[in-house]
């Protein structure tokens, strides 16, 4: 294909982001991509609005600001299940603070916010360096002594790691580690109580501690021989100012036992190790640790990023099942989410065997509930009237990147089951109606994505005849005529020719865009973006000239560099800030929030309607999302973003369909270029 002359200068994706070997890297290629020097460090409201995020498979996290300071009641060292308590996650290590002591002077590297707005006890004017190329590595300097302080995540344990190497020092050295214990869920703060068990046992390096009945004990390890001082003291008045900006309780109290003191000398180097199980081994684990970093993706362009961040959605508890969370730090396994995301969090990245393994949990959960009515205990939302019709358009995402054969072999029973069941009038909130279109009932209780809801009620009442159901039902019925040839298909046939008919007669208005919902006499008139997934879509009851019509009005009204924002700002009631306490963020989630999911569905539009001569616009639409891997979570996607400059990140920090719809997009990108 002919290459557009302005794609160097002007969006270098072919250097930073697609210029990729079959194994996902980029050959080394921007080495500096994730830092952070010192004149960004010191300044607290640059730094502390700058989160990471290390997971695991069993849903247990790391989580803090590049500073180390939590600012959230979700942030900690070690965040983990503890499912004999509850669902939730659960802070059992909060913080860790190392002091270097020379000459009998010390010098702390924590930073704590407390009550009345003060930081203590400010260790972050000695960072001079913060990396997140491989694993978090933060480069402190005290004096004559430079530090540096590297973390990893376990993959298979809940277990956090930190390696310390003394790069430099004039004179003897020794480090003071306090660790601060939570041991609370994510959606609670600790206090100082007389229920807490302040007791601690000695374990070979270290000590084991568990303060509530029902945790895990808590190890705490290095890998060399540590004095540690018995000092309890709990710590008052810490401060989470996330909480305070989102209307909840912010302030708690967190334990110290006491302090782990250990020398260390020049060029030297020591791993603590906290968890939930005792490490053995332990003079082996600066050499672990090494050996764990090499098996890490580098984080050394955008695409890596990306692909680094959907691994951390995987989720298999049991080791067996595989899941998607929908997002980090709160969020479940939500069964829409799921299918939404599956294809660009595994096919885009060339992890075809995960998308094989998420569909091989999923349709006995999906059978269940179709035959039995029963929904999944571990997906949640299975129930959700347009969930099915998302399966469909998921497995059509498989064919067109594996092929027709193969998607037929795997998946056609269930799209053959799936439409059969919706034709049944099975489904609870699915009806069929004579001129072909589904309709749901969406207002007492939300029926679609947008599903916000304040005083018992949906902030947004979609219901009747939901524009992106619809598309997604003739998508399906397009897509099941493709996978059978078979005499039944008469009847789909009907009904396709039906839908074209009705689709367009319902949903395209005066002004040339479509409906959001249709509830009989009930128009909806606002410009939302649930249009666009109708141009998206593989097959498309819509006209040429009716697409184009559609794509015009989401862009002059919908599109922003982070997404498609949620409503028209010429819509009533557009609310673009996704800020203050829980009502409010309600009100403006889906009436003006940008959620970034959207901008895949609107490039993916846009190159349906335009094919190659529209790569040129999608790669400069991409440049703003890739500014996002160094701003709020590093490396990520956030949930939604305000619907106005400068376009803030909100919510999640790090949320699954984000990431996947722009994984998808660039891999579309990816294949048009490969074109010549």
């Amino acid at each position: 294909m002919l290459k557009n002359t302005l794609k160097k200068n002007l969006y270098q994706i072919k250097s930073v982001s697609l210029d990729i070997d079959v194994k996902g890297f980029n050959n080394g290629k921007n080495m500096n991509y994730l830092k952070f020097d010192k004149t960004l460090i010191i300044n607290l409201e640059e730094s502390l609005s700058r989160e990471i995020l290390r997971t695991n498979r069993k849903g247990a996290y790391h989580s803090t600001t590049i500073v180390d300071c939590n600012t959230r009641k979700y942030h900690g060292l070690l965040v983990m299940p503890v499912p004999k308590l509850d669902d939730d996650n659960h802070v059992m290590l909060s913080s860790l603070d190392e002091t270097v002591i020379q000459h009998g002077a010390e010098f702390n590297l924590g930073l704590h916010k407390y009550e009345g707005g003060s930081f203590s006890p400010n260790g972050h004017k000695y960072i001079r360096e913060y990396t997140m190329e491989t694993v978090p590595r933060t480069i402190y300097r005290v004096g004559g002594v430079i530090l540096s302080k590297e973390k990893i995540f376990s993959q298979t344990d809940s277990q956090i790691m930190i390696k310390y190497t003394l790069l430099d020092a004039h004179s003897p050295t020794t480090l003071r580690f306090r660790p601060f214990l939570a041991f609370r869920s994510v959606k609670d703060l600790t206090h100082i109580n007389n229920d807490a068990n302040l007791s601690y046992q000695e374990i070979p390096h270290g000590i084991k501690m568990c303060m509530y009945a029902g945790y895990p004990d808590l190890y705490m390890q290095f890998s060399k021989k540590t004095n540690f001082i018995y000092e309890p003291n709990w710590y008052h008045g810490l401060e989470y100012p996330k909480e305070q900006e989102r209307g909840y309780p912010y302030q708690e109290d967190l334990f110290v036992p006491g302090y782990f003191e250990v020398p260390i000398k020049k060029g030297e180097s020591i791993v603590f190790c906290g968890g939930d199980i005792q490490q053995k081994g332990l003079a082996k684990l600066p050499a672990f640790f090494d050996e764990q970093v090499t098996l890490r993706t580098p984080r050394s362009s955008f695409y890596n990023c990306l692909k680094n961040s959907a691994h951390q959605f995987l989720y298999n508890p049991k080791g067996e099942d595989l899941y998607l969370l929908a997002g980090y730090p709160w969020f479940k396994v939500r069964a829409r989410d799921m299918f939404i995301a599956m294809p660009g969090a595994t096919l885009s990245v060339d992890e075809k065997h995960n998308y094989e393994r998420l569909m091989q949990t999923a349709i006995p959960a999906l059978q269940t509930f179709m035959r039995d009515g029963m929904p999944d205990t571990v997906i949640r939302e299975i129930n959700e009237p347009d969930v099915l019709l998302w399966v469909v358009w998921c497995i059509q995402q498989y064919r067109a990147k594996v092929g027709l054969k193969e998607a037929k072999e795997l998946y056609g029973d269930l799209v053959k089951e799936i439409i059969e069941y919706i034709i049944a009038q099975k489904h609870p909130n699915l009806k069929l109606t004579d001129n072909g279109l589904l309709y749901s009932d969406g207002r007492d209780k939300p029926a679609t994505w947008m599903n916000s809801v304040l005083n018992g009620k949906p902030v947004v009442p979609r219901t009747g005849y939901i524009v992106e159901f619809n598309a997604l039902w003739y998508n399906a019925l397009c897509f099941y005529k493709e996978l059978n040839e078979e005499t039944w298909l008469e009847k789909i046939e009907n009904l396709i020719s039906s839908l074209n008919l009705s689709f367009p007669a319902v949903f395209v208005n005066v002004h040339n865009y479509l409906f959001d919902y249709v509830d009989g006499p009930n128009q909806d008139w606002s410009v939302r973006p649930n249009m666009v997934i109708a141009l998206a879509c593989t097959y498309s009851p819509l006209t040429r000239s009716q697409k184009r019509a559609v794509l015009d009005v989401a862009t002059k009204e919908l599109l922003t560099p982070k997404g498609l924002r949620s409503l028209s700002p010429k819509s009533g009631g557009y609310k673009p800030n996704y800020t203050g306490p829980q009502y409010e963020r309600d009100l403006a989630y889906h009436q003006g929030a940008v959620w970034p999911w959207m901008l895949g569905v609107y490039l993916t539009a846009y190159l349906n309607l335009f094919k190659v001569s529209g790569v040129s616009f999608a790669e400069r639409m991409l440049i703003s999302m890739e500014e996002e891997m160094s701003l709020h979570c590093i490396g990520t996607i956030s949930e939604v973003f305000d619907g106005n400059p400068p376009f803030a990140g909100r919510g999640a920090i790090s949320f699954l369909m984000s990431v996947a719809s722009i994984l998808d997009i660039m891999d579309k990108i990816k294949a048009y270029d490969s074109v010549e």
